[in-house]
């Protein structure tokens, strides 16, 4: 099923989105869940796993149209950092190394691990910020987002899917003038909404274990990132076991999965985000997640 979270009637309400419709079409039901927001969901649903199963008979009550609603990101305000994974596909940490061997080369094979400070996630067809004067050359990551649905500490790779609430689509938006500054990716990656989220939340019972999705990223209707998430190099499961072997995932841990070749910074020349461009991110079964530089 795909969960939302939306605008209705000036209130933020958690939302399901009927049977066979689609976010591309506004005639398509939303229905109005009674959960205060989806971090609230998720912990229902971790601590009664029947709470997902009971949800598909909301499918036969009347929702509200889709066009009704503004949609926003399906976690408006995560309540931890958003944990990243970096040079995640081959052909991205080769093109990452060629732009600066220095910051981007790694010498070890282990998964490259930092975090998001997020204290409010970007809307589906929001904006990202261009902070003139402050960020020079901005740039777009495309990547799959794996939300956590219940406490994993001491997780077994072979048993990560029972720890996974569901997928969506995240932006990692970068100043890579500041992250290779700073020698650290912290601050050039969690300036405010630098983090677009949405546009839902596919549920983990809606593809096999791990997923493999197509995803892709256009910048003013041009084509620059196409890949699969089956091509990572640390698989989800590996990277849910390696995690919660030294810390606890609580419910609604966002965990960023990397993103694939044709980054800005990967261009010849490289091509970073200006003014007005408008980046499009889009992994198969979840929907775009829309963004606009102001």
């Amino acid at each position: 099923m795909k969960l939302i979270t939306c605008l209705y009637g000036g209130e933020e309400r958690v939302g399901l989105l009927a049977a066979g419709g689609t976010l591309e079409k506004p005639a398509a039901e939303v229905v109005l869940l009674p959960y205060p927001d989806m971090n609230a969901l998720i912990e229902a649903a971790a601590a009664n796993p029947k709470v997902l199963d009971q949800l598909g008979e909301y499918y036969y009550i009347q929702g509200v149209p889709l066009g009704d609603v503004t949609l926003l990101a399906p976690i408006p305000r995560p309540r931890q950092d958003v944990i990243c994974l970096g040079m995640n596909y081959q052909d991205h940490a080769k093109e990452a190394a060629q732009y600066d061997a220095e910051a981007f080369t790694k010498d070890k094979p282990a998964a490259v691990y930092f975090s998001k400070r997020v204290s409010r996630a970007g809307d589906p067809d929001g904006v990202i910020p261009s902070y003139k004067g402050l960020v020079k050359r901005l740039d777009y990551e495309a990547e799959l987002a794996v939300i956590i649905g219940r406490t994993a500490r001491d997780v077994k790779a072979e048993e990560a899917g029972d720890y996974v609430f569901g997928y969506t689509v995240l932006n990692d938006v970068s100043a890579r003038d500041i992250q290779t500054g700073h020698k650290q990716w912290y601050f050039g990656k969690s300036l405010d909404g630098f983090t677009p989220l949405g546009p839902c939340i596919l549920t983990a019972d809606r593809e096999a274990f791990p997923p493999a999705l197509e995803i892709s990223c256009k910048v003013n209707g041009e084509e620059r990132q196409r890949s699969n998430t089956a091509r990572l190099i640390h698989s989800i499961p590996e990277v849910i076991a390696e995690l919660s072997a030294g810390m606890t995932l609580l419910p609604g841990t966002i965990i960023a999965t990397g993103t694939p070749a044709g980054v800005g910074m990967g261009l010849d020349p490289p091509e970073f985000l200006k003014y007005g461009d408008v980046v499009e991110c889009c992994i198969e079964g979840i929907g775009t997640l829309r963004s606009t530089v102001r």
